[in-house]
């Protein structure tokens, strides 16, 4: 409790109390009857009113009461600021200054921004949304965003020209380099044309990169996309004297005069379009196509209908247990075969569920009009089923981009033919439907263009032994080969005789009986545990696993060594990466690993190019066309090439 008193002094506090409130406290002395003076450091006294506070080490008393009793001395409590050295801020002051954009931390968030709006493909509006702003001020509230215009012409370009930069060192040191094209439409309505590149580095490691996403303005004619072929030839420097350019486009009859109008070659048709083509003649055999016009109907109900999608729920619970995952009905896109496909497969897992959805009283009076399938219905879409399913396994197979593909395209169609010829027990739709199939494909990749296919083929050690060509067609494709090696090796080594031997003497040392390490490689595959089988083996197991041997050792020198050696060597199996096998064996195949790292740079697809569309055509959307083309490209290039 505070008292008030004059028998005493106020003594002024020590200094080592330097709390500002002592300026105007200080601490009672009393004198004795013997005239001895004592100070009560268990009190303060006021200097003003001399009233007496309780002290124990804390000054918040004395304060509260300068704040209540003196307010006028109140501003004498605020402590003297000590000047800093120059650069130097307070403790408190550090946290609450903001960061500076030239800060070492800022330009590092800044810079991570960048990475987000590149690699997650999103609008520079980004910046301005509350949420965004919300999240970076909890992470680091000393940092200021810096304004979307700053994203858009400094950030993004800036980062941009690295990853660029890094792409085209990649580009000018890969021998060969293959591209693919392909256009798309954005939300938007606006038509763009993507160019991807790919190549084998010296690792024997495939590597592919999205070059460029431009509009196309003009209308889709082989002329005009040919320009946009050569300038983006020109712009990336992808022009090599030893080797042509491999494009990769779908089968429209533009691209055929593009590609030959750009000086392009070899021009490649993409097998998974190919395939698509094919297949959908397939399945406009009047008979398939009415059926699954019938089941389309069904699932367009369904979709429409929330009690019938209620009701097909409970059924399928009721039939076929509580504890499934419900499902619902897939609507196919006409255009992809393979949606179809899990149409028909959806419809075949539901059927029962759909059959007594369609009959209970609260659907039926609304679906008089749809028609249920029968037996012999059910009968054909479960054939039609078993026959395409393993056309479906072919497209996961070529959407592969860590493997060469190239090289499949010739043993994946040889396959699809065999199993498209007639069998006895084939029913009349499934005869017809394979007739179909097999028409619209065999007059694919048959032309002399086409043998560069055979010799991508001959060049992967997992096809090699060619079994499905008769002996004198192997000739050909090898004799094929040894040209191409030796013209090869002639425009960047010195010169080649014509009986194949290479004036260097050390090439004969490459004709030495398998090493030590190399065999103890094969013995190690022959003794690898049994594994379950992958997609590519499912496939071409029995035919392209054929003529397997082992390896001889032969002395003859150049070329025609590495021909002998290469295709007595034993064949690997359809699960090895056959660039893998080049990169251990390369030393022994001086001549022909060239051209099959030139060769193996190809895909067989242009989903490389179609991956970026499928992706970036529900981004580039009407609500983001503020993005200017130019904002596209980059935006893209940084989808597809940014390493995080």
């Amino acid at each position: 409790m505070a008292t008030v008193g004059s028998d005493f002094d106020v003594e002024d506090a020590q200094r080592g109390l330097k709390s500002p409130v002592w300026q105007h406290f200080g601490f009672p002395i009393y004198s004795k009857t013997t005239g001895e003076k004592w100070t009560d450091k268990t009190k303060t006294a006021c200097k003003y009113c001399r009233r007496l506070l309780p002290y124990n080490g804390n000054t918040s008393n004395m304060q509260q009461h300068i704040s209540r009793h003196h307010s006028e001395k109140q501003s004498e409590l605020t402590p003297p600021q000590r000047k800093l050295p120059r650069g130097q801020t307070t403790l408190t002051g550090g946290f609450a200054a903001p960061l500076h954009h030239h800060n070492a931390r800022a330009q590092e968030i800044t810079k991570a921004i960048g990475y987000f709006i590149g690699k997650d493909l999103r609008p520079f509006s980004v910046v301005e949304n509350e949420g965004f702003r919300l999240l970076m001020n909890t992470l680091e509230p000393r940092y200021r965003i810096p304004s979307r215009q700053h994203f858009s012409q400094v950030v993004v370009p800036k980062l941009y020209q690295e990853v660029r930069a890094h792409v085209v060192e990649i580009l000018r040191e890969a021998d060969t380099v293959s591209i693919t094209t392909d256009g798309w439409t954005s939300r938007a309505t606006q038509s763009y044309i993507t160019i991807t590149a790919h190549v084998i580095n010296a690792e024997w490691e495939l590597a592919g990169f999205v070059l460029q996403t431009r509009p196309l303005l003009e209308s889709h004619t082989g002329a005009n996309i040919a320009e946009v072929l050569k300038e983006a030839v020109a712009e990336w420097q992808l022009e090599r004297q030893q080797q042509s350019i491999a494009v990769v486009t779908d089968n429209a009859r533009n691209m055929d005069v593009a590609v030959r109008e750009a000086g392009l070659a070899p021009h490649i048709k993409c097998f998974a379009h190919t395939l698509n083509l094919a297949t959908q003649a397939g399945l406009s055999v009047p008979r398939i196509s009415r059926l699954l016009g019938r089941i389309r109907r069904i699932v367009n109900f369904f979709h429409r209908s929330p009690t019938a999608t209620a009701v097909l729920a409970a059924k399928q619970k009721l039939l076929l247990g509580p504890d499934i995952n419900e499902h619902k009905l897939i609507v196919d896109v006409t255009t992809r075969w393979n949606s179809s496909l899990d149409m028909l497969q959806r419809y075949l897992d539901l059927q029962p569920a759909v059959a007594a959805a369609l009959l209970s009283p609260e659907v039926r009076r609304n679906a008089r009009e749809i028609d249920t399938l029968d037996n012999l219905d059910i009968r054909d879409a479960e054939d039609i089923m078993k026959l395409l399913k393993p056309l479906k396994t072919v497209t996961t197979v070529l959407s592969d981009e860590q493997n060469p593909t190239v090289s499949l395209i010739v043993p994946l169609k040889h396959t699809i033919e065999q199993s498209m010829l007639p069998v006895e027990e084939d029913s009349t739709t499934v005869s017809t439907m394979k007739k179909a199939i097999f028409n619209n494909l065999s007059d694919r990749y048959t032309g002399p263009g086409d043998n560069h296919l055979l010799d991508c083929t001959a060049l992967d050690p997992r096809f090699r032994s060619l079994p499905h060509l008769t002996e004198d067609q192997r000739q050909d494709v090898f004799q094929r080969v040894k040209e191409k090696a030796v013209q090869m090796y002639k425009q960047t080594n010195s010169p080649v005789e014509e009986t194949g031997g290479v004036t260097d003497t050390s090439a004969s040392t490459h004709a030495a009986e398998l090493p030590a390490d190399q065999a103890d490689m094969v013995d190690a595959d022959l003794q690898q545990p049994t594994h379950k089988k992958t997609a590519l083996e499912d496939l071409l197991a029995g035919t392209f696993t054929e003529n397997v041997g082992t390896a001889q050792g032969n002395h003859m020198c150049g070329i025609e060594a590495e021909l002998v050696r290469y295709r007595s060597e034993m064949s690997i199996s359809l699960t090895s990466c056959p660039l893998k096998w080049w990169k251990e064996n390369s030393k022994f195949y001086p001549l022909l690993s060239p051209l099959a790292k030139a060769y193996l740079t190809t895909p067989a697809t242009s989903v490389p190019s179609e991956r970026v569309f499928s992706t970036a055509g529900d981004v580039v959307t009407s609500q983001r066309s503020q993005l200017r083309p130019e904002n596209v490209d980059m935006l893209i290039f940084l989808k597809r090439n940014l390493k995080v």
